[in-house]
């Protein structure tokens, strides 16, 4: 794993007062950060009054890493201490939620999940007890395996924002790009086929126990018009259902993206903006203490309108029941 440091692109003090500013207006407005239709159409009115120079800071990904850093954004010491879980986060760092809310709506269009977080559209990210060896966020003493957000659902984000509010013991996420990787024709043309399913992780537990279907066999690579994309969760991926052939393949791919894995530690302020199409992610494992100083970051999940990186029969699959909710008409 490469300790290079990822691609950054740094805001302006005066983009950062003016997004600040933006949000500050919001929480004052609607004294929280749970959305509701009425905050939603204020973020999304607030996020149309930007100017150019936030917009072209939160354009498309545009290297082969397929994720940037941005900085730019203080967090106030007064932050309070860590949540020891999302149920019990409430509103802390509110307007650190609404100032990622702002910003992911200019990327494209935030979305929430009926089924995770009680539908919040931004997740608050911290160990929790009793899921220190989960494959989901709340873990700690496991690595968490690189993975494709949601990866099991067809509407999932075309990009992830991890936003650091406190992160002390310098943990760090991981990342690797298909475009990265070095991977034999025949291993593409073997992964392009749809094989296995991927089932919902553990976040899900509703969606865990969907039955009205079948699970839908799902490609891992895609030949997209701009390149190859990936769809990729080996944790909730079944792979002894597939054949001796895709099973090798699958694994170096795992190889291959161990290879090209880059390591990014984030400090308090920093968003890690990831394509979801082209990068797995992942977390390094570390001990928990739950004493209110544990690494916490924000997570917000984005579509793009009007992208097209994805299998068209993906529009046939039936999510396991699960839906997500789109911040804005667009």
């Amino acid at each position: 794993m490469s300790t290079a440091a990822a691609p950054a692109r740094q805001l302006a003090p005066r983009t950062v007062g003016e997004l600040r500013t933006a949000a500050e207006r919001i929480l004052e407005e609607f004294g929280t950060s749970a959305t509701s239709p009425a905050l939603l159409e204020r973020v999304a009115k607030a996020a149309d009054g930007f100017g150019d120079a936030l917009r072209h800071d939160c354009r498309p990904v545009d290297t082969e890493d397929g994720l940037f850093v941005l900085r730019g954004l203080r967090i106030d010491a007064s932050l309070g201490p860590t949540p020891d879980s999302w149920a019990t986060a409430g509103d802390s760092g509110a307007l650190y939620d609404l100032m990622l809310l702002l910003l992911a709506t200019v990327m494209g269009n935030p979305i929430a999940w009926e089924g995770q977080q009680n539908g919040r559209f931004v997740h608050n990210i911290v160990p929790s007890p009793g899921h220190e060896s989960e494959q989901t966020g709340a873990s700690s003493s496991v690595l968490l395996s690189p993975h494709t957000e949601d990866a099991f659902h067809p509407g999932r984000a075309h990009l992830l924002m991890l936003g650091c509010m406190r992160n002390h013991d310098h943990i760090a996420t991981t990342a690797a790009g298909i475009r990265r990787t070095e991977l034999a024709d025949d291993d593409v043309e073997t992964l392009s086929r749809p094989v296995v399913p991927i089932l919902p992780d553990d976040a899900y537990a509703e969606a865990q126990g969907y039955a009205e279907a079948e699970p839908p066999a799902v490609p891992t690579l895609f030949a997209g018009e701009d390149g190859t994309t990936l769809r990729f969760d080996p944790a909730y991926t079944p792979l002894d259902r597939a054949d001796a052939t895709y099973r090798a393949a699958y694994r170096r791919l795992e190889d291959e993206l161990a290879r090209v894995s880059v390591s990014v530690s984030l400090t308090p302020g920093e968003v890690l903006v990831v394509d979801n199409d082209l990068v797995v992610h992942g977390r390094v494992p570390f001990q928990a203490r739950y004493d209110g100083t544990d690494r916490w970051l924000k997570r917000v999940s984005v579509r793009v309108p009007g992208r097209r990186t994805r299998p068209p029969a993906e529009a046939t699959e039936h999510g396991y029941g699960q839906a997500a909710i789109e911040a804005h008409a667009r």
